[in-house]
């Protein structure tokens, strides 16, 4: 393609067809649906297989009657820091004291304890704990498995995704990804085994992982310069009132085989939706494809009621001459990743907002992930860890193009690393200022 003043500035079209019009408002509540069910679909594992609260299953005392804390429980369950053990009960004196159906503290000796193989729940919530009996402290490895498969699963998916967006077109893969992602989630809401659940844990992000930057950049490359600090917080809101929508369904919903359908049938509902989205004008420019990429952008002008000028559609039609020359350029994804590799600046950019990223990462999503084991209602928590963010979008919306991104940024970082480091220092069992830091931290 033409690298000199005949190389099209889309930018300056894009202000000729209207910074954020009505054709970018549609576009924009297309690509807000990829962004939710992502939302859905990345952090479900928090609640399908979160922790539970158990205890003992007591024969002969459960028995009669089953509540999670009934007055018996001290003379049968030992305690750990005020709490039934989870897989730990008083060994009975005799097995024939079982059989009765009464609850005699007496046949249970306090100074001997046996490991139990049946439970009581504090709550009427299932997950795959007590789905798969995935019980114990030996277990809570696999609980942690599920969370790091789902992490493999988009490390692996997203530089692959990014060959195929580059080979075959953002909306082809973006139509794959939801579609993939949510059978994948609906055939694990009927898995019936662990080992189950973790392939199709697996298979979900590593299909489905790549939907959110792909709608990210379907929506935001068709915004006007002046606008696009806007049109990425208007993406970001939408991720986080996802988040705490899957908290609330969570809450509805406490099976977790009812949660995951409620959460991945509308994936496949919105695929019509989907279907029709615009393709990258960048992709189709880069492609050589600039009749297509032309009858987008006027569509955008008619539909935002706008007029390109003869200049821009000159350098968006070009010559038969000017055509076959940019065949003859390789603007393969290896070609243009060579000549990215081959600038040491631009290499050093890479290195520093990587680290940046991948820093920005475990803090956010280890603080999305935690909220669910603070002191309260771990739903309640959950969705205000995700709201929190609302605050800082609109603090980002009024000092980001007066302050610069860099500032921003390290700003930003060095005041959650305080807030975090500073929340290991508050007593134990005050929830209420540990929960205010955990949140300003977010």
């Amino acid at each position: 393609m033409p690298k000199s003043e005949d190389d099209i500035d889309l930018d300056g079209v894009l202000s000729e067809i209207g910074q954020f019009g009505r054709f970018q408002i549609r576009q924009y509540g297309l690509m807000v649906i990829p962004i939710i069910l992502n939302a859905f679909f990345t952090l479900s594992y928090v609640f399908t297989a979160g922790s539970l609260s158990y205890r003992c299953h007591v024969p002969g005392c459960d028995d009669v009657q089953t509540t999670w804390h009934p007055a018996w429980l001290n003379e049968t369950v030992p305690m750990r820091n005020e709490v039934p053990a989870q897989c730990e009960m008083f060994a009975p004196i005799s097995n024939s004291s079982l059989d009765n159906d009464s609850c005699d503290v007496s046949n249970f000796d306090t100074s001997a304890v046996i490991q139990c193989d049946k439970f009581v729940y504090e709550e009427d919530e299932v997950t795959i704990v007590n789905d798969f009996n995935i019980t114990c402290p030996y277990n809570d490895w696999k609980l942690t498995m599920v969370g790091t498969i789902n992490n493999i699963g988009q490390f692996v998916a997203l530089p692959i995704a990014g060959y195929l967006s580059d080979r075959f077109g953002r909306r082809l893969v973006l139509l794959i990804s939801v579609a993939s992602s949510a059978v994948f989630g609906i055939l694990r809401a009927y898995s019936t085994s662990y080992q189950m659940f973790l392939v199709l844990e697996f298979l979900d992000p590593a299909i489905g992982s790549t939907m959110y930057t792909t709608a990210f950049i379907l929506a935001l490359e068709l915004v006007g310069p002046r606008m696009r600090v806007s049109g990425n917080n208007i993406i970001s809101c939408a991720f986080s009132f996802a988040e705490a929508g899957l908290g609330l369904l969570a809450m509805l919903f406490r099976n977790w085989r009812t949660l995951l359908k409620a959460l991945y049938i509308p994936g496949l509902v919105s695929l019509p939706l989907l279907w029709m989205t615009s393709e990258s004008v960048r992709w189709l420019i880069s492609k050589g494809q600039r009749e297509k990429a032309f009858s987008i952008l006027k569509k955008a002008a008619n539909t935002n009621k706008k007029i390109l000028s003869p200049s821009a559609i000159e350098r968006l039609c070009p010559s038969d001459s000017e055509s076959k020359s940019e065949e003859l350029e390789d603007n393969s994804f290896f070609s243009l990743l060579k000549d990215a590799f081959q600038n040491p600046g631009l290499i050093l950019r890479i290195v520093n907002c990587s680290f940046c990223w991948f820093t920005n990462v475990l803090v956010y999503y280890g603080l999305s992930l935690n909220s669910v084991t603070l002191a309260g209602d771990k739903y309640l928590n959950f969705i205000l860890v995700s709201l929190v963010e609302l605050p800082g979008f609109l603090i980002m919306q009024l000092i980001l193009d007066r302050v610069g991104r860099r500032i921003t940024l390290c700003t930003t970082m060095v005041l959650c690393g305080l807030f975090c480091f500073m929340s290991e220092f508050i007593p134990t069992g005050n929830h209420w200022l540990s929960l205010i830091m955990f949140l300003v931290s977010k």
